[in-house]
């Protein structure tokens, strides 16, 4: 079985070996210990990889914790339809801020189609 160092999960995410202890602290992953050395399994790299990219989507860390706990339970009817909602109002929000985004760019190369036309102008004349 595959495991890792924090120092390789470090180096591959990116990131420092505090925020895994962090995470680790948090209850989000959950390495074995070999003395006092963390011992990271495939799983635990697997979810690392889930709360960064959850995270950069604006999710929460109790959100991502609320997602594993639902996920590692039982999946009774209750517990999926509380993880629907959960990724229903997350995907609206996502959706306003791509909108918004959208927006913003296309107002953006407006501007800066003004600023090359004024620019030209400005060199001919």
């Amino acid at each position: 079985m595959e495991t890792f160092k924090i120092s390789e999960l470090a180096n591959e995410f990116d990131i420092t070996t505090r925020s895994i202890r962090f995470y680790e602290d948090m209850g989000l992953i959950y390495p074995t210990r070999n003395g006092s050395t963390r011992v990271y399994q495939h799983r635990d790299k697997i979810r690392l990889k889930l709360i960064l990219r959850g995270k950069r989507l604006g999710f929460s860390l109790a959100e991502i914790r609320e997602l594993f706990e639902l996920y590692d339970t039982d999946q009774c009817d209750t517990q999926l339809l509380k993880m629907l909602t959960i990724i229903d109002e997350k995907q609206q929000v996502l959706q306003r801020q791509l909108d918004d985004i959208t927006v913003v760019m296309s107002e953006l190369s407006l501007a800066k189609d003004r600023c090359h036309q004024a620019l030209s102008r400005s060199q001919q004349g």
